[in-house]
């Protein structure tokens, strides 16, 4: 009687991201994973990530689920992909620029951050999924992002640019959350963001009517309820410049 032999098992992946496992040959050419991503970053800006699935993902692109996960095995995949495909977007100044003097470094750190922040608001999902997306730093426009983080801070003197760096990250992409989340909210109600603050701040002052210094701070904010765009875009300027000023300090010691 022949010897049985054991069907042989594949060995799950060791490292839990689509960066560190081997692609297999497309058995539909006609369906790329750059196809894929491409739609799924669409699915997730107009409807966001809840709205996101195999399923409906391969009805828009008219392939069945099956037919996706020949290049893409999970979801959890496909937003690494995604995250990686946007942070494409982010421009960081070249730490060569700092040698000419053009800009000053808080004027190139500014660039990077509002860049980021510009990158977040146009994918309000980016942001929320930054650290929860896996392995992501493996990605290739990832790990060109940080590369050219860490060569201007680097340039720039730091004594620890990775520490320096993750307070400009920490805040850009807290502030980025917050404001992504708003802009959501607003969009779902249908109104314009001026209409959707002009119909809830009287609520607000009725609300804060016995906190004096909340009251204060909604009478400040008036004159600058016609424009919701500048107040947010003051608000992480200032907020920025709190961080720089900080960083400043480290330089100097």
């Amino acid at each position: 009687m022949a010897a049985r032999t054991k069907p042989t098992t594949a060995k799950p992946n060791p490292i839990p991201s689509v960066w560190a496992r081997e692609q297999r040959s497309p058995d539909q050419p006609a369906l790329s994973r750059d196809a894929i991503v491409r739609e799924a970053i669409a699915m997730l800006d107009a409807d966001g990530i809840e709205a996101l699935s195999m399923r409906k993902l391969g009805a828009r692109l008219g392939a069945g689920a099956t037919s996706l996960y020949r290049h893409v095995a999970t979801k959890d995949e496909l937003m690494e992909l995604a995250v990686d495909e946007v942070a494409a977007e982010i421009h960081v100044p070249g730490a060569d620029a700092l040698d000419t003097g053009a800009p000053d470094w808080r004027t190139a750190v500014t660039a990077a951050a509002g860049s980021f922040r510009a990158t977040a608001l146009r994918h309000p999902w980016l942001s929320s999924v930054l650290g929860q997306a896996g392995l992501a730093y493996l990605g290739p426009n990832l790990m060109s992002f940080s590369e050219r983080l860490a060569a201007l801070f680097t340039a720039v003197g730091f004594p620890e640019p990775s520490g320096a760096i993750d307070a400009v990250l920490s805040y850009t992409i807290g502030m980025s959350t917050t404001e992504a989340a708003w802009l959501t909210t607003v969009a779902r109600s249908g109104e314009s963001e001026a209409g959707f603050i002009a119909r809830l701040m009287p609520a607000a002052r009725q609300a804060a009517a016995g906190h004096a210094h909340l009251a204060g701070s909604y009478a400040e904010s008036a004159p600058t309820i016609t424009d919701p765009v500048a107040l947010r875009d003051s608000k992480f300027a200032y907020g920025l410049e709190v961080v720089l000023d900080g960083l400043s300090l480290r330089l100097t010691r």
